[in-house]
């Protein structure tokens, strides 16, 4: 449908097969036409829009008989201004040859399909490239899947859409089924009226450059990439580079930010600017908040309140300003849990378990593990292992006990034991914190 995707799916000496110089001519009639004169005088074309199609279909080929393509189009009751539709969305048509390739999948749509003859004008009409598919299967399902993006559209309200956003929509997100997008992202962007696929020109130029940026069309990043390339002016977009790089990011980096959260470039020079000195009051350097937010480009929507919040939290706590700054750096996310979970971890941790604070600050993680699937069971079973005086003096590591996974924490301080009764008193011990926690 759109030249992109002939640039992505076809190598540049297939692209050059499809276009043609507009001075070669068409003999009819005993006359010489050029295209353009053949699309002004069957079609009614202006003289712009057909020197425009002359460009990129030529009549070489003097078997070629473009008249015999109109009239099959015409018997399959299709309208004159739906015919000029399909010409100018895929003038190749002209080229086809009428009796042996395009009308064998007239038919077979219009039969087997069982659609009236003006669901099946419209569907066609609308996305005329869908009559370049080769084979049954494939035509039908491409045939279907137009069929119902019209169909929800609809659904969705003509009324609520300004004209033309309809086949705008249709057909773009044909473009983006092609290049592979998953149905599912695809009917997404069919739901609102401000959504990318309402544009055209702007859509096709902010296709081409999220395609040249590498994305893979089969992950939500590419949709996710196409809306904010879309919205973004390329002087905005340079704005925003150039904030960056004063904040010390290379260019690079910028644009790896953004392949990992397409996101990133939606902040303003203000947002971003803020964030990042804000950052800097947790401890951290400069380059250690670039290389934060190269790691993690989603911590430019955290709030200022929020960072401050979390500062304050964790000083409260009698974590000193470079043991927070440590803890953000080897987990960053630390910064988004809220005061009650950092609060509530701690306090177990260091209170009830008597860890001290600098064990937290050297597997920060812990904040994000389940107190009741992982810490309350596991540690019910240090406790005891402690009272029966079978871990020595000192606790385990925090790592040692929490970062690992069910089954090697159980063989490492449950099953190892030669003694079965106090295995089964252990596990009895972890089965059950570990259920009663669930149950709460």
């Amino acid at each position: 449908m759109y030249s992109l995707i002939l640039h992505v799916k076809r190598s540049n000496t297939e692209l050059q097969k499809l276009v043609f110089s507009s001075a070669t001519t068409l003999s009819r009639k005993g006359q010489n036409f050029t295209v353009s004169t053949y699309l002004i005088e069957s079609l009614g074309f202006t003289t712009k829009l057909a020197e425009s199609i002359s460009k990129k279909v030529s009549f070489e080929d003097q078997g070629i008989n473009p008249d015999s393509v109109l009239t099959l189009f015409r018997s399959y009751g299709f309208t004159e201004s739906q015919i000029s539709t399909i010409i100018t969305d895929y003038p190749k048509l002209l080229l086809l040859d009428a009796e042996n390739s395009l009308a064998p999948k007239l038919k077979f749509l219009h039969s087997m399909k069982g659609a009236s003859t003006s669901e099946f004008t419209e569907i066609v009409s609308t996305v005329p490239k869908l009559l370049g598919k080769r084979g049954d299967k494939t035509l039908s399902v491409y045939y279907d899947f137009v069929r119902d993006v019209i169909h929800k559209c609809q659904v969705l309200s003509h009324s609520s859409l300004p004209q033309g956003n309809l086949e705008n929509k249709i057909r773009n997100v044909t473009a983006l089924r092609e290049l592979g997008v998953p149905q599912r992202s695809l009917f997404h962007l069919l739901v609102s009226r401000y959504q990318p696929v309402c544009g055209k020109e702007r859509f096709q130029e902010s296709l081409k450059k999220v395609v040249e940026k590498g994305f893979d069309p089969t992950t939500s990043k590419f949709v996710q990439a196409l809306h904010v390339v879309y919205q973004l002016s390329d002087r905005t977009v340079e704005e925003k580079v150039d904030v960056y790089k004063r904040l010390g990011f290379s260019v690079e980096d910028v644009w790896d930010m953004f392949k990992k959260w397409p996101n990133s470039l939606k902040f303003s020079v203000k947002k971003v600017t803020q964030t990042f000195e804000t950052l800097k009051k947790c401890g951290l350097t400069d380059e250690e908040v670039v290389a934060l937010l190269k790691k993690n480009p989603q911590f430019l929507r955290v709030s200022e309140q929020n960072i401050a919040s979390s500062i304050e939290t964790f000083l409260g706590l009698g974590f000193s300003n470079g043991e927070f700054a440590m803890m953000i750096k080897r987990y960053p996310v630390c910064i988004g849990f809220s005061a009650e979970t950092v609060k509530k971890k701690t306090e177990f941790l260091v209170e009830e378990m008597d860890w001290s604070l600098e064990a937290v600050v050297s597997h920060p993680q812990v904040f994000s593990y389940s107190m009741g699937k992982r810490m309350v069971p596991r540690c019910s079973v240090i406790k005891a292992l402690m009272s029966k005086g079978l871990l020595g003096s000192e606790l385990p590591s925090v790592c040692s006990v929490l970062a690992c996974t069910d089954k090697m924490f159980l063989r490492r301080y449950v099953r190892k034991h030669n003694d079965k009764g106090l295995v089964a008193e252990l596990m009895a011990i972890f089965t059950r914190v570990h259920k009663a926690c669930l149950e709460q």
